[in-house]
Order: C-alpha cells, then sequence, then structure tokens
C-alpha cells in the first residue's frame, strides 16, 4: 500500500502564505512590496515572442540612457543585468520610459535623521509624511497590446 498525500490543511497553507505576504510586506515598508523594478522582455521562441513578461534586469545601456548610475540602480530598488543586450531601439525605449516614470515617483529617504543626514537627491521632509506602500504584484503593470486583430474582408 502507498501512503496516500492528504490535503487537509490546504486551507490553514493558504492562510498562513497570506500571513506571511504581508508580514513581509510590513517588514520592508515603505518600500514596494514587489521588490526590484524590472524591465519589459519579449520571452524567446516563436511561440512565446508576441507575449510580453519581466525581464531579470535593465541592460547598462537602458540605465546609461535614463541617466542613472549602474551602481546607484541597486540602492534605489531597480533590477540592473549586466549580461542582458538590446536588441531593438523599440524596447530599450519602453523601458527607459519605464526607468523615468518609477524615478518620477520614486520617494529617497535620508539614511540619517537631522540636516546634516541629509544628501543631494533625497526627497524634502515635507513630502515622507504618511508615505503608502506599493502592493501591488509588480512595482508598474506591463502595458499589454491588445492581440486581437480585426478581421479584414
Amino acid at each position: 500500500r502507498v501512503m496516500m498525500r492528504t490535503w487537509f490543511d490546504q486551507a490553514a497553507r493558504k492562510k498562513r502564505r497570506s500571513q506571511n505576504r504581508k508580514a513581509k510586506a510590513a517588514k520592508m515598508s515603505p518600500r514596494p512590496a514587489a521588490g526590484l523594478l524590472r524591465p519589459v522582455v519579449h520571452p524567446p521562441t516563436q511561440r512565446y515572442n508576441m507575449k510580453l513578461r519581466l525581464g531579470r534586469g535593465f541592460t547598462l545601456e537602458e540605465l546609461r540612457a535614463a541617466k542613472i548610475l549602474p551602481k546607484l540602480a541597486p540602492t534605489i530598488g531597480i533590477a540592473v543585468d549586466h549580461r542582458r543586450r538590446n536588441k531593438s531601439a523599440e524596447s530599450l525605449q519602453i523601458n527607459v520610459e519605464r526607468l523615468n516614470l518609477y524615478k518620477s515617483k520614486l520617494l529617497i529617504f535620508p539614511k540619517k535623521s537631522g540636516k546634516k543626514g541629509v544628501k543631494k537627491g533625497d526627497t524634502p521632509k515635507s513630502e515622507l509624511q504618511n508615505v503608502a506602500q506599493n502592493t501591488l504584484k509588480e512595482i508598474i503593470p506591463i502595458q499589454r497590446p491588445a492581440l486581437r486583430i480585426k478581421a479584414r474582408a
């Protein structure tokens, strides 16, 4: 007789996963719960390349175009992949726009309190009151193009 694997703990497991997600989000607050900002990429192979998904990290060229230093990027929540390369100007432009949108929404907290702790590029103290955490699955959702093409007569 083979032992059967039961699923009596399914509801409890679901509840535990949910609680763990909430605890993780609370621990990393006010940083986005989704983690690092990731680029939009086309998956490989003919079967999937019409779709879009999140990639591993932005290329050095994309960061350069958005005027972000590659060493600074991980410290402000941007994933970097030095191996990836841009094959088309369109995808480069989409990811640069994504970086610029993120930069416009970014609030940088000073490392230390007091006047000496404030560095150039930090957000003013007046804007840092009651900052809401981004709890979306993706920091900036992907704008997926409509795949349905109207039939031609």
